[in-house]
């Protein structure tokens, strides 16, 4: 028996993926969690009641914590259990970051049932699962900016101002200029707002 737990922020998609997940006679679905926070707190009560949790089936864009951010904290706190990310075409970015975190599979929202569950049976013997569509897209979509220029944007699109983005990565703000400037450049943004959100939208912050 596979045991899996659910995350997903929206609640109508979480319940009917974890009902078809039921209908399968090698999988159970061990719990349901609406983003990053609360199924780490969820895997632990799970843990505590000697409940195992064999993968983690997680969306990618959620509030409080990514399902790129869960993986991070999972590979860290929780090692032996695998996940799974649901994710849509526009998305494809994310998944060289993610598989740098263990992420053993990557499967389109869109997907069939049947896709999902063949995914999960092969991530549970071991075998990294990647949607070929999604694969052939990460290879395309290679990320232009530098790590630098990478926080600095990062850091802008979340409201601060070059002087709180300077202090934050001890560095000039001429310095914070020019790495914003190379990013909006770069991704044929008009401002450092625009910058970060096609960035964000590609995965590649």
């Amino acid at each position: 028996m596979i045991n899996v737990v659910v995350v997903e922020d929206q609640a109508m998609v979480r319940g009917a993926i974890s009902r078809l997940l039921t209908l399968e006679d090698n999988i159970d679905v061990v719990g349901e969690a609406e983003n990053g926070e609360a199924a780490i707190e969820l895997l632990s009560q799970l843990q505590n009641s000697n409940q195992r949790v064999d993968i983690v089936l997680t969306d990618i864009e959620m509030p409080n914590m990514t399902g790129i951010e869960l993986a991070e904290t999972i590979k860290v706190e929780k090692p032996d259990i695998k996940v799974v990310i649901m994710t849509t075409f526009s998305k494809s970015g994310y998944i060289k970051r993610s598989l740098k975190l263990g992420v053993m599979g990557f499967v389109l929202k869109e997907s069939p049932i049947d896709d999902l569950v063949h995914a999960l049976e092969q991530v549970h013997l071991g075998r990294k699962i990647i949607n070929p569509e999604l694969a052939l897209m990460a290879l395309d979509d290679n990320d232009p900016l530098t790590d630098k220029e990478r926080k600095a944007i990062k850091l802008a699109g979340e409201g601060l101002k070059t002087s709180e983005i300077a202090k934050k990565l001890y560095l000039s703000e001429g310095t914070i200029r020019n790495y914003l400037s190379e990013a909006i450049a770069k991704l044929n943004a008009t401002n450092r707002i625009e910058a970060a959100r096609i960035a964000k939208q590609k995965g590649w912050i």
